[in-house]
């Protein structure tokens, strides 16, 4: 898993995050001593933000996966737990967990990491916040001795996990007396039902000893002999259990605690602070040999300063087009001295891109890269920078792309879920080669529609790029009828198509994970797609196959039809005219995004005059934004894409409801809640990794290409008469705080944050300046 963070100087965001590993010497199943299928968890602190296919019967799992996604929170711990997969319910078999704080030591690196038991001791997460001081007061015995109280003021808790489906909190405040550890004052808040951020301000206090009357009156030392300590625990009161159990002798589930010695404190001032909660100090965990699990993290922060700091350094790079040769300028420097190229590559594509100069920027790499290609059959099927900016370029612009031409095929091999095997050794009992080849070349077939049929619907921003090259190696190879089509189709197949066939997970592609039938079908589609790529871009119809059992499926796409059909549709998505104009008007609307959301009743109220919430499926086109009752009804409520003004998140505050957003429209507001913080965040962000619904990222890139858009909304629900966030009463009065940065240029369809990027390029000269010392010594 590679996790890479954001952390702004206000507030601190946590970027993307990537994760890609396996699992070794698990447990064998009980019965039968074979392997379990299992799959793995990833949780910041308790909440899940990403969940891996299952592995069947394995002790050796491999999952391969990648996760990546925008961390809009500060968090605590980075978990990933290993289930046993069940149709039932799924059972954890034990977990890794890193402290935010350890993840930079194992950096881009891969680490076998032990699985521990996972119980209600090591499970802890939340806050509480306290309020501490020493009080002094005449004790009766004289008018010379005083008494020295401590008072203890448990005000609130936050984020507290639920468990056992529920929250019920309560706070033990416990004095405790180093010398006699069994001697122990407790005090004990009341319950407070229902709630994972409870409001208790409740208020102890504590003798703690006598002082004379030559006693210094302003400063109070806890003696050794008393060393005490102050203890405060959370549990979760569980009192059906309790009373009919325990007869109220257990206390409950154990939700994390805080302790303090308080020769720590400093008398005469008030503590008032947060306090993390922490697992029993006692607690040790259970020496079982669950097996290991490997990961590769990464973990970077931005600390974002205003854009003036970066003026100099982002000027430095936009020269880079310019710069001759090419080898010279800061862009070109930067992926020759960082560790992995991917990683100068993605900030600078987005920094080219939002300044309208990515294309001329890969112009002059191709050109350099061209100008040391002997043979056209080997362009640009290297990991080099021009290479790596495109495959980001696609990565970013590209994946509704993909939801358009081949999701619908995806869809149905997922479904009907046949097998496809035409290798004769793997061929299960009982099946047909023949009939499985039919049912391949079916679904090939139709993937291969949906691809030639779609470029009028290639982003421009492909488009001018594809143009480009197109045009850059028929300069340089003007002999060759071929290399036009070779300077393109080993990125659109190789690169974009394939590998979102072998992943559709990957590439928004699927919501759910895949069993081994399908995944075997979906690589065989995967091959064949690369390898009419190859064809396509071939004199001769030269297969070079490894496998003998691909060639009459690649006989069968090798067939005049098929190769004439794809050089079009090449033809078409690297022309002059695509790469500068827009989708053609009037098209059919185009489903970018669907799914089940939780929205808010708009018009009607129910009693007491309260809106409700209800399930409900969205649909969200180039045209417009709809909601049904079910998918396949007719719509209930539409909004045109014109009358989107404004996507914002809406305070929590609003509805006590995380993770809500709300398309503001001329006469109202719909409010509507995502599933997760990964998902609500992304919006700002626009990441193209979604998992089951339509997002703000989405609504957030159609809506900026609206010339209506709002300046200024409300950030809060307007209830009961009046804006919660500016308590204005007047329902259609200006917003109170500004909309998110939009687009500066009419084209580009995603936000991007110039200075965020700049910052991660400055950071990386800095992690180099040995690299970039020698480099100059070298010259």
């Amino acid at each position: 898993m590679n996790l890479f963070p954001k952390l702004t100087t206000s507030p601190t965001n946590i970027p993307p995050s990537t994760w890609n590993g396996e699992a070794k010497n698990l447990p064998s199943n009980s019965l039968s001593g074979t392997g379990k299928s299992t799959y793995c968890v990833i949780r910041l602190d308790h909440e899940e933000i990403y969940r891996t296919s299952t592995v069947e019967k394995s002790l050796n799992p491999f999952y391969g996966e990648e996760f990546t996604g925008e961390i809009p929170k500060k968090f605590r711990y980075l978990s990933v737990q290993l289930y046993e997969a069940s149709q039932n319910k799924s059972k954890v078999i034990g977990k890794t967990t890193l402290r935010r704080q350890e993840l930079y030591k194992y950096h881009g690196k891969e680490h076998w990491f032990p699985l521990v038991p996972v119980d209600a001791n090591n499970e802890v997460q939340g806050k509480v916040h306290l309020e501490i001081k020493f009080d002094e007061y005449l004790n009766g015995e004289s008018e010379n001795y005083t008494s020295q109280g401590l008072s203890v003021r448990v005000l609130e808790c936050s984020d507290l996990p639920v468990t056992n489906g529920g929250c019920n909190p309560y706070a033990m405040v416990t004095l405790t007396y180093s010398k006699s550890r069994n001697k122990a004052d407790i005090r004990r808040t009341t319950v407070k039902k229902k709630t994972t951020c409870p409001q208790f301000n409740e208020c102890f206090q504590f003798v703690l000893g006598s002082k004379g009357q030559n006693s210094d009156r302003q400063t109070y030392y806890i003696e050794d002999e008393f060393n005490i300590d102050l203890g405060v625990s959370i549990w979760h009161d569980d009192t059906r259990m309790s009373r009919e159990v325990f007869g109220k002798i257990f206390p409950g589930s154990f939700l994390g605690e805080v302790k303090m010695p308080l020769k720590d404190l400093t008398s005469g001032t008030v503590h008032n602070a947060w306090y993390c909660l922490r697992r029993r100090e006692s607690w040790k965990p259970h020496q079982y040999d669950l097996g290991s699990l490997r990961l590769k993290i990464s973990y970077t922060s931005d600390h974002v300063f205003p854009p003036e700091y970066y003026d100099e350094l982002r000027e430095l790079l936009l020269q880079s087009p310019d710069i001759e040769p090419i080898t010279s300028s800061a862009a070109y420097i930067l992926s020759e001295v960082v560790d992995h190229r991917q990683d100068a590559a993605q900030p600078l594509m987005k920094i080219f891109l939002h300044h309208n100069r990515l294309v001329p920027f890969i112009r002059s790499l191709a050109k350099y890269e061209i100008d040391r290609t002997a043979d056209p059959h080997t362009l640009f099927r290297g990991n080099t920078l021009v290479t790596k900016l495109i495959d980001e370029l696609m990565k970013l612009t590209g994946l509704p792309y993909l939801q358009e031409t081949i999701k619908a095929t995806i869809d149905q091999i997922c479904i009907e879920h046949k097998s496809c095997e035409i290798d004769p050794t793997r061929l299960k009992e009982g099946e047909s080669l023949e009939e499985n080849m039919d049912s391949l070349k079916c679904y090939v077939q139709r993937i291969f529609q949906g691809i030639i049929s779609s470029s009028l619907l290639c982003p421009t921003n492909m488009c001018e790029v594809f143009y480009a090259l197109k045009d850059i190696a028929h300069q340089y190879f003007k002999d060759s009828s071929e290399v036009r089509y070779q300077a393109v189709s080993g990125f659109v197949f190789l690169r974009f198509f394939a590998p979102a066939i072998l992943g559709p997970k990957l590439f928004d592609l699927r919501n759910d994970t895949q069993d081994s039938i399908v995944n075997r079908t979906l690589t065989l589609i995967s091959k064949a797609i690369q390898g009419l790529g190859n064809l396509v871009s071939s004199k001769t119809l030269s297969y070079g196959l490894k496998e003998d059992y691909m060639v009459p499926l690649f006989q069968y796409l090798s067939q005049p039809s098929h190769i004439e059909a794809v050089r079009m549709y090449l033809d078409i998505i690297s022309s002059a005219a695509r790469a500068r104009t827009q989708n053609v008007s009037g098209e059919a609307p185009i489903i970018i995004k669907e799914g089940t959301l939780i929205k808010r009743a708009q018009g009607r109220k129910r009693i007491l005059k309260v809106k409700n919430f209800k399930r409900r499926h969205f649909c969200l086109t180039n045209q417009k934004l709809s909601y049904s009752k079910n998918r396949g009804d007719n719509p209930l409520y539409e909004i045109p894409i014109e009358d989107i003004l404004a996507v914002e998140t809406l305070q929590e505050e609003s509805f006590k409801m995380k993770y809500m957003f709300q398309v503001i429209q001329p006469e109202r507001a719909l409010y509507i809640q995502a599933n997760n913080c990964v998902e609500e965040k992304e919006c700002f962000f626009v990441c193209f990794i979604v998992k089951k619904i339509v997002r703000l990222a989405i609504l957030t890139k159609v809506c900026n290409r609206n010339k209506n858009r709002l300046k200024t909304f409300h950030p809060a629900a307007y209830i009961n008469g009046h804006w919660l966030c500016c308590k204005k009463i007047e329902s259609s009065c200006e917003g109170c705080t500004p909309v998110s940065g939009g687009l500066h240029a009419t084209d580009i369809q995603v936000s991007i944050d110039s200075d965020r990027e700049v910052e991660k390029i400055h950071s990386q000269f800095l992690a180099n300046r040995e690299k970039l010392e020698a480099m100059q010594g070298r010259h």
